[in-house]
């Protein structure tokens, strides 16, 4: 699997000794990409080529005291050597020249300590090996299996998508390699009842293969249940409310409410409130929170896209903010060690500070001890999409399902949709309890200013706080 990059390394090797005869810093990386999408619904079987991947193709780097600058290219061998230098010289005389007179402040020259890896993720399924036709098959099983659930459910979609790549990359001092693959599955039912439609789903997520798809089978029925149970929903009376979230809430929480927030280069810009209170209490002392590879989800990585080792940060420690995430380029600026988050979009793309898995740590409470404590309040279940506003701490997330809480008891009364607003550390501080065990879930995607995608993986146990809902 992906073998190319094993012929073209020692030309690689060559092109970053070419570079470093001109500058005290150069790299590069090499991506090789594979993604596919299967989808099942009503319209037909869909199957896609195209998607978040970003292909195959190669970005170098290079620091010369002064600037940065980069080079992508998806062609590459060793004759193509020379002319690569020159496009590079040029691209960096004309931004040190463009910056010079916006930001006088020299860019520090990355730090390039010896490091060899070689790292390869477990599967059980590469979809890849089973084929389209098997994997259409499951999908199809798994959907009429669906509609055969309730005479209500009038439509099922279920879709599958799966991405393996491998990067290398190579500086002065560093020999990285590793190849992973994530998939994820996600199953969508609608039911009717006379002229009302309402609309239920569930994501699974790993980092391995087709095996997934057991997630997906095994949740059919808590899908059609939410979705049976939304047709007696109403609106929700606006107001401030003790609530319990599902682990599936805890974790937009957490990407919403600090994730962003303390991706560090928006510290650099000054753009992120954040930056004020390194070593401040800002959420109750029950919250730890992480980020990093130490857990295995969609997300990990064994170095992130500037060759940096990942591992695991810790930004909330019982309460205290103690530091953000980072890439090389923003650690640099900031005059602290880069935390492995500098992750591009592609090999096309920018490099960024972004979240891989991000969660909550566990406590020692259960859900059932959570409910029994609230007089009034809500279970929060079924995120569908959040955003938050990192310079003032704003969050604004979206929850399908809110089941009602009387005296310590579900009452089986439903309201939804609801939107989850407030001021983060009002929210944070206000947290009371945590659950025993993290889930995290790695089904979607993540945007910085609404593009540059990348798979991220966030989650925590079920949390009870006090939070906004309207």
């Amino acid at each position: 699997m992906f073998s190319n990059l094993d012929n073209i390394r020692p030309g690689l090797k060559a092109l970053v000794s070419a570079l470093r005869e001109d500058y005290p810093y150069a790299s590069v990386l090499a991506v090789e990409d594979s993604w596919r999408r299967w989808s099942v619904s009503r319209q037909g079987v869909n199957i896609d080529a195209s998607g978040f991947g970003g292909g195959s193709g190669y970005v170098v780097r290079v620091f010369d005291g002064v600037g940065c600058a980069e080079y992508s290219f998806n062609r590459f061998s060793k004759e193509s050597i020379p002319e690569i230098k020159a496009l590079i010289a040029g691209r960096l005389a004309a931004q040190n020249k463009a910056l010079g007179d916006i930001d006088p402040l020299p860019t520090p020259v990355p730090s390039d300590e010896p490091a060899v890896l070689s790292k390869q993720c477990a599967y059980k399924l590469d979809p890849r090996e089973l084929g389209d036709e098997a994997i259409i098959d499951r999908l199809s099983g798994i959907r009429t299996k669906a509609l055969g659930l309730d005479e209500r459910i009038m439509e099922a979609q279920v879709s599958m998508a799966h991405r393996a790549y491998r990067k290398v990359f190579i500086s002065e001092n560093r020999d990285l390699d590793q190849t992973y693959m994530w998939t994820t599955c996600s199953m969508a039912m609608m039911v009717s009842r006379g002229q009302e439609l309402k609309y239920a789903f569930k994501s699974s997520s790993n980092l391995g293969g087709a095996e997934v798809l057991e997630q997906v089978e095994d949740g059919l029925d808590s899908v059609a249940k939410s979705a049976i149970d939304l047709l007696d929903s109403e609106p929700i009376p606006p107001g401030e409310y003790d609530c319990v979230c599902d682990p599936d809430t805890t974790g937009m929480i957490v990407h919403e409410a600090f994730g962003h927030g303390v991706e560090m280069d928006m510290f650099v810009k000054d753009r992120a409130l954040g930056r004020e209170y390194i070593d401040k209490y800002v959420a109750s002392g029950l919250v730890t929170m992480h980020d990093g590879s130490t857990v295995l989800e969609a997300a990990t990585m064994a170095f992130d896209d500037e060759g940096t080792l990942t591992g695991d940060t810790v930004v909330i420690d019982r309460g205290i903010l103690k530091t953000g995430m980072c890439d090389a380029l923003s650690a640099a600026r900031l005059g602290i060690r880069p935390t492995g988050n500098g992750r591009r979009e592609s090999y096309e793309r920018k490099a960024y500070t972004r979240m891989t898995n991000t969660y909550f740590e566990a406590g020692n409470n259960t859900m059932e001890e959570m409910i029994s404590s609230i007089d009034y309040g809500f279970l929060l279940q079924q995120p569908s999409s959040g955003m938050e506003d990192p310079k003032n701490w704003g969050i604004q997330c979206m929850v399908t399902i809110a089941r009602e809480i009387k005296d310590g008891r579900l009452t089986g009364k439903i309201f939804s949709p609801i939107v989850l607003t407030g001021y983060v550390p009002d929210l944070l501080k206000s947290v009371s309890m945590m659950g025993g065990k993290v889930e995290l879930a790695g089904g979607g995607f993540c945007g910085k200013g609404y593009k540059e995608w990348v798979k991220v993986s966030d989650g925590g146990p079920c949390m009870k706080a006090r939070i906004r809902l309207g």
